[in-house]
């Protein structure tokens, strides 16, 4: 496991972020990459279902989900906020790989989306994977859990 204090987990509502953006967007292994209005095109074009966003309802659903599920597994949740594209989540969670608690939040945040609403049934949810980063110190974690909290607009993140 790595040495981490914490995790800044990311991922996207399907279709909403779209690889090509104007907003830039992350390639794993390539980091933040410039837009490009013919791949986000192409991209758009390849879309199975239409994009919708989280309603206020939903939103809240969601990050109540995450802070069940943070309590289940004995995880320290340090922020939350579900938006209406995308899902941002400061957590340590000793012994298990971001990628890990990231997937479990996917999928019971599905069901939970599902349960609620007929419109997220027969479709994909969340975008696949997401964006995970390590948080090496207390420093880290402040900046972390100050954009989740209150700015979402922070350069670096």
């Amino acid at each position: 496991m790595p040495d981490a204090i914490a995790y800044f987990i990311t991922w996207t509502i399907y279709g909403t972020h779209l690889p090509g953006s104007e907003k830039w967007w992350n390639k794993k292994g390539y980091g933040l990459l410039p837009p490009s209005s013919r791949l986000e095109q192409w991209c758009r074009n390849k879309l199975k279902y239409p994009i919708q966003t989280l309603h206020t309802c939903e939103r809240i659903r969601v990050q109540q989900t995450i802070e069940s599920h943070c309590e289940i597994r004995g995880w320290k949740l340090w922020a939350v906020n579900p938006r209406t594209t995308h899902v941002h989540v400061v957590l340590t969670a000793s012994l298990v790989l971001p990628e890990i608690a990231r997937d479990q939040f996917k999928a019971y945040c599905t069901r939970c989306l599902r349960n609620g609403s007929d419109r997220w049934t027969e479709r994909d949810v969340w975008t696949p994977g997401g964006y995970c980063a390590f948080l090496d110190d207390e420093e880290d974690l402040d900046n972390a859990i100050e954009y989740v909290v209150n700015g979402q607009d922070y350069d670096g993140w």
